[in-house]
């Protein structure tokens, strides 16, 4: 038991901790939460209260904290074997969950390049992507075709395929050149659509344009598959994501999929491109991919990118890249206890009722008289709110609308955190019916209440 009182912990939280995404000059003034356990989709904090988990501790719990099996893999790896290199060796965990990963990722990608979370996966995979078109004889492919409001992490290389001004303006000296194209976000979108298909459509005439002027000198295409996570839960209109595949083989380039939050179930699929049969080149993966316990991610390739790279020592065809903790084996063996519990718990057939019931729950979030705009895809969601609901125009952002929502329903039993003014419902996938109407009920309280003011 902790002895450390409550407040003590808080005062060194203040005095030593840099917390990320976070103004600090606000957080010295608040009381932070300190969680000490969890059970199930809860967090327990120093002083026993309770908090429905509501992101999924930053999008990545799938089946629960403190799950019994996957608690007992971690223990039974970490007295055989706690971290092996896979520079110059192999480690019996990596190519088990490499094999697993080749069975249920989309048909072909077999080739699994470790690293330790979604930022790295994405270096991995713009690197590798321009490595092979260098390989293949075609230098000046080394540009890439991104998407307006993507986000796809926070190193550098990731932060250049991004397209978020908020997060990644700052950095703009330091980052290399991509070509955007319309992220197909219907009442904001800068095409002026007003329906999803017309604006779906329309944004992949413009990227058919954006690639036959282009495609010459790009290495390949990045893209969040169904759905713009960080930048506000954008769902992409029906047949989006195949008529991309299309253009991308009609102009001979790489498709990346950055597969990072929406892996792993959250679509309801395992994958988000199994909704559309979409084989992409390269795909990112972390997240769900470890159940939240430790960081693993994963950069899975096609034959085709892998062969790039096979060659004769001296001919330096070699992926000159790699992360200390690649394919860890504690984190690996995690992985592996976790994709048998999505097969022994049937969690992906589970989950089909909990989408419906959300789907149902946020369409009673429309009438409310500061809600603009409800996203959805599987269970993931954001209500996004505005000043007006008749323009949608948007609550001044010095208002810190969603902020102030996130805080409020923390006296209702949930934590929860806003994507500027857009409310995120993003729990972890084993969440009950019943935890599922906390969560929607508590949320429904704080918006309310919130925008009443």
């Amino acid at each position: 038991m902790n002895t450390i009182s409550t407040e003590q912990l808080r005062s060194w939280d203040k005095r030593y901790i840099w917390h990320p995404f976070t103004q600090m000059q606000d957080w010295a003034q608040e009381e932070p939460i300190v969680i000490e356990r969890g059970e199930g989709v809860w967090l327990i904090d120093s002083d026993g209260k309770r908090y429905l988990d509501g992101v999924a501790s930053m999008w990545t719990n799938v089946h629960g904290h403190c799950r019994s099996e996957l608690n007992e893999a971690l223990k039974a790896q970490v007295d055989r074997l706690e971290h092996s290199t896979l520079l110059g060796l192999s480690s019996e965990q990596s190519i088990l969950l490499a094999r697993k990963l080749a069975e249920i990722t989309p048909p072909g990608l077999d080739r699994v390049f470790y690293s330790d979370n979604g930022s790295t996966a994405m270096e991995v995979a713009v690197k590798m992507a321009y490595q092979y078109q260098v390989q293949r004889g075609r230098p000046e492919r080394s540009r890439f075709i991104t998407f307006r409001n993507a986000y796809h992490g926070d190193t550098l290389g990731a932060v250049s395929v991004g397209g978020i001004d908020i997060y990644h303006g700052t950095f703009q000296p330091l980052l290399f050149e991509t070509i955007q194209a319309p992220s197909p976000y219907c009442y904001r979108c800068e095409l002026g659509c007003t329906d999803p298909g017309t604006c779906g459509m329309r944004c992949l005439d413009s990227l058919d344009a954006i690639m036959a002027e282009y495609a010459v000198a790009c290495a390949g295409l990045v893209i969040e598959p169904l759905l713009q996570g960080a930048g506000g839960m954008i769902v992409q209109p029906p047949g989006f994501l195949r008529r991309v595949r299309e253009l991308c083989n009609r102009y001979d380039l790489l498709m990346i999929t950055d597969e990072v939050a929406t892996g792993f179930g959250r679509t309801g699929r395992m994958f988000a491109c199994e909704h559309e049969a979409v084989v992409p080149d390269i795909m990112a993966i972390s997240k769900g991919i470890a159940a939240g316990y430790l960081p693993l991610a994963a950069t899975v390739a096609t034959e085709d990118v892998y062969s790039a790279f096979l060659g004769e020592y001296s001919q330096l065809k070699t992926f000159f890249h790699g992360h200390t903790f690649t394919g860890n084996p504690l984190a690996c063996a995690v992985a592996l206890k976790s994709l048998e519990l999505f097969e022994s718990d049937g969690l992906l057939e589970t989950l089909q009722v909990k989408i419906t019931y959300l789907k149902e729950r946020l369409s009673m979030f429309a009438g409310l008289p500061h809600v603009g705009d409800i996203r959805q895809c599987g269970l993931a969601a954001a209500v996004e709110l505005v000043l007006d609901k008749d323009t949608r125009e948007p609550y001044p952002w010095e208002q810190k609308t969603g902020i102030r929502v996130c805080l409020d329903a923390r006296s209702n039993g949930i934590f929860s955190r806003p994507l500027g003014n857009s409310v995120v419902i993003f729990p972890p996938l084993v969440i009950s019916l019943e935890e599922l109407k906390l969560l929607m009920d508590g949320l429904e309280r704080s918006i309310t209440a919130v925008t009443a003011d």
